[in-house]
């Protein structure tokens, strides 16, 4: 329940707080006084719409049976909305989207509009039905919550084979791609560090002539040797250093004729072929070491293909199995909302004549396996479709609907809005209209707008909202106040006596029962 309003700074709104009461809460008031603005408002911070306040701000008490893992919930909710450059919400001042307060409050709160055609679509009906049915049946509640729950993975992993199908040509493509990719690195089968030792040996068979025509001159240095023993012999001096050093020296030259004899045999031409096979690589991959990373992550990308095979048959495995077994779930859900349906449109029967609309009956209609089930419904009235209605037969169905359907569920829990949903009727239309409307509000706090003076005489609580100059103002009004915009509402801004008197008489013949 609802129990206070505060808001900033809307459109001609200055500032309106105001207290509500249990039960039935109606706002009247002069054409563009601000009504609908208000109403709105409130809805916005129940996320369903938007508001222009600057700021709003809602307190109620929580229902029992609203949790959330992702909010602290206490047992008395605020929730507030700034506007600055966007609008921001808040629960008990943890701050939450607009979709999550809509998903959050869907359950409790429920809106009906005069320029609404909606409300009587298949999906509104089953749900209405679903929600009528599982009040009283707990084995059906858990139905409806395990098919649900079942169907929304179902359509989760469908929706991921469909998108395997969509893309598979694609990639089969990529598919073909990697394995191109792969073969043409592992039929160069680079190595790394291959390509530095290339450009050395290109580099020394580019001087190997020279090389052999020094070597060839150098090695006259050892026809020194003997002499130079000689020379160190005669002279007695030390000549182990200078015999290690030919030793080493002779090595080298050893050396480098081994590697001038290695380099005659390879052929430069496949040298130069495969240093430009490498420096194509490089060119494109940066390195051969990078080249070959790249040659793992494409046979990582093949691989994932393959899993995509198989999940892709492991995927129509379980959807075949899941359909058949949703299609059982759908058939004993279709049976028990027949039933519903039946004892709705028996209960309705009284309610409908004295709104004065024909007797009802739900059609319904078998359609694929879908989030809802294997059922489609529409509206039957006497042969007539639901959007055969005027404006006015058309609200009054929906209000009937609501009354019979909702009877016993979430009972105290809701908050039910209803904008203009008494317009255009006769007087014995608007006193039926009010009469359902105030049975709701025995279970239900209901905000209502209105302009028929049936409706507002049954109020717990009469709220005004009139324009002064160009801002607009909200009042809860007393027992004589009420009388006056009672017979406004009757005869117009210059109430005579005989619609006071009625006003009066609307007031004091109003009788309640004792609200649980």
């Amino acid at each position: 329940m609802i129990t206070r309003l505060y808001l900033k700074k809307l459109l001609s709104f200055k500032e309106v707080e105001l207290e509500f009461a249990p039960g039935l809460v109606v706002l009247t008031g002069p054409s563009g006084a601000g009504k609908s603005v208000l109403m709105q408002a409130i809805l916005a911070q129940f996320g369903l719409g938007s508001s222009d306040a600057k700021l709003c701000e809602v307190e109620l008490r929580r229902p029992r049976d609203l949790h959330s893992d992702a909010y602290e919930l206490e047992e008395h909710l605020a929730l507030k909305s700034i506007r600055k450059e966007r609008v921001a919400h808040y629960i008990d001042a943890q701050k939450i989207s607009r979709k999550a307060l809509r998903e959050l409050f869907s359950p409790y709160v429920r809106y009906l509009s005069v320029r609404d055609r909606g409300g009587l679509e298949s999906g509104v009906l089953l749900s209405l039905l679903d929600e009528s049915r599982s009040a009283r049946e707990k084995p059906f509640r858990k139905l409806c919550r395990e098919y649900r729950k079942r169907y929304a993975t179902f359509a989760a992993r469908r929706a991921e084979l469909e998108r395997i199908l969509a893309e598979e040509r694609e990639w089969e493509e990529k598919r073909e791609f990697a394995r191109y990719e792969i073969e043409k690195i592992d039929a160069l089968a680079p190595k790394e560090g291959e390509y530095e030792e290339l450009l050395t040996i290109k580099r020394r068979l580019s001087r190997i002539e020279k090389i052999n025509e020094a070597l060839e001159q150098a090695s006259g240095v050892f026809d020194l040797e003997e002499r130079v023993q000689e020379l160190f012999a005669l002279a007695e001096k030390e000549a182990d250093y200078f015999s290690d050093a030919m030793n080493q020296l002779r090595a080298d030259f050893e050396e480098i004729e081994s590697l001038s004899e290695e380099l005659a045999e390879v052929e430069i031409e496949s040298v130069l072929e495969r240093l430009e096979a490498l420096s194509g690589l490089i060119r494109r991959h940066g390195s051969i070491t990078e080249a070959l990373a790249y040659r793992d992550a494409k046979a990582r990308e093949l691989e994932s293909y393959e899993h995509i095979e198989r999940d892709k048959s492991a995927l129509r495995e379980y959807l075949a199995l899941e359909e058949r077994e949703l299609e059982v779930l759908a058939r004993r859900l279709s049976q028990e909302r027949r039933q519903e349906a039946h004892r709705t449109a028996e209960a309705l029967e009284a309610v409908l004549r004295k709104l004065r609309l024909p007797a009802l009956r739900f059609r319904f209609e078998t359609q694929p396996l879908g989030s809802e089930g294997v059922d489609r419904i529409e509206l039957d009235l006497e042969g007539s479709a639901a959007s055969t209605l005027s404006g006015g037969e058309f609200n009054r169905l929906r209000l009937a609907l609501m009354s019979v359907m909702l009877e016993g569920t979430k009972g105290g829990e809701g908050v039910i809005f209803l904008d203009e949903i008494d317009a255009n009727v006769s007087g014995d239309e608007s006193i039926a209209i009010a009469e359902l409307i105030e049975g709701l509000s025995r279970i239900y706090q209901v905000f209502a707008i209105s302009h028929q003076p049936h409706l507002s005489a049954r109020a717990d609580q009469h709220i005004l909202v009139r324009k002064e100059g160009d801002e607009s103002r909200a009042l809860s009004l007393e027992s004589e106040e009420r009388v006056r915009e009672i017979a406004r509402i009757v005869s117009g801004e210059q109430a005579d006596a005989e619609a006071t008197a009625f006003a009066r008489k609307l007031l004091n013949d109003r009788k309640k029962e004792p609200r649980r």
